[in-house]
């Protein structure tokens, strides 16, 4: 089966990088050696590709090339595997709704316990934070430079910046589809809300 992705990260001194499916789903792995193309792969650029699993069980790409040109037939007539990378990610916005569902969470402990009035600040500065860094990191990324470690961003999301992740995840398109970054990301979400209600409680 071959699939068509996006080239959305590429090292070109180590000769290996990242395509994004359009269907969606994680980002597959990407030798110098599986392209089957002349001159060195471009960054944006679409391919098609077959996949395969090595001996470790992950997923690599293989027989790599270059997507022909789309027939203006094809331009016309929907294709639910061509998406807009500008478009929000394909997990939807039904997660943005753990933002106003939180919202409830801190007014009734607002309400029943003694909640410090920066808390609340506290939580927007570090959205707005960690929405940046985002929007840096995905920057590094189609610019081949260096990236944001995933550990900082992580970090930022546990101290309180998680809401402004989901935004940014949802539309920059940006950490939306790698399982363990995702994983790792919604421990983050709920090991931060358990914090806060414990905290709530104490302080009471």
């Amino acid at each position: 089966m071959e699939f068509e992705g996006v080239l959305v990260q590429w090292n070109d001194e180590r000769g290996f990088g990242f395509l994004e499916p359009v269907q969606g789903g994680q980002q597959i792995f990407a030798h110098i050696k599986s392209f089957s193309t002349n001159g060195r792969p471009k960054l944006n650029q679409r391919y098609v590709f077959k996949v395969e699993t090595n001996h470790q069980g992950k997923k690599r790409a293989f027989n790599v090339r270059p997507c022909q040109s789309v027939s203006k037939s094809n331009l016309n007539r929907p294709n639910k595997s061509r998406i807009n990378n500008d478009a929000p990610a394909q997990w939807g916005t039904a997660t943005l709704f753990v933002i106003p569902l939180f919202v409830v969470v801190y007014v009734l402990c607002a309400s029943l316990f003694k909640v410090p009035r920066y808390t609340f600040a506290v939580y927007v500065a570090s959205s707005f934070l960690l929405f940046m860094m985002y929007v840096m990191d995905k920057a590094a990324a189609k610019s081949n430079q260096r990236r944001i470690p995933e550990s900082n961003l992580h970090a930022i999301a546990l101290l309180s910046g998680w809401p402004g992740a989901l935004i940014a995840q949802q539309f920059l398109r940006h950490k939306s589809v790698k399982a363990e970054f995702r994983q790792v990301f919604w421990a983050t979400v709920v090991l931060n809300v358990i914090a806060f209600v414990g905290i709530s409680i104490w302080l009471k």
